[in-house]
């Protein structure tokens, strides 16, 4: 199981993948607000787990298994984003803030329901 910081990650390495073809500390570190030595840290922990590998300077790259995991994530965030804006009428501004605090905690059973309410 993966905390809500490492979730956080590796949404991040893949949104900085889309939007810039790669991630990397720097990206992720004013990306997060976080500092250099903090991405490291949470690389250092999903290279243990598997999920991304980082050469010193180099780019941030998803193995298989990491990428699964981000792009479920980030398919999760997509969801309540819409389902917040569309069927509960937030502002499109507010349900991406809130979809990214409330993704990391929704059980399956409430996902699935939400992904019904929408049509997916």
């Amino acid at each position: 199981m993966l905390t809500e910081s490492l979730e956080m990650y590796l949404e991040t390495i893949v949104r900085l993948e889309r939007r810039e073809g790669k991630a990397r500390v720097t990206d992720m570190a004013r990306e997060l607000g976080v500092s250099k030595p903090s991405v490291h840290i949470a690389l250092h922990e999903l290279e243990n787990r598997g999920l991304a590998e980082h050469e010193r300077y180099g780019a941030i790259l998803l193995t298989p298994a990491g990428r699964d995991a981000a792009e479920e994530i980030a398919r999760r965030h997509g969801i309540l984003t819409e389902y917040l804006s569309r069927v509960l009428g937030v502002s499109p501004e507010t349900a991406e803030r809130d979809a990214c605090r409330i993704e990391h905690y929704l059980s399956r059973e409430t996902m699935e329901r939400i992904e019904e309410a929408i049509g997916e």
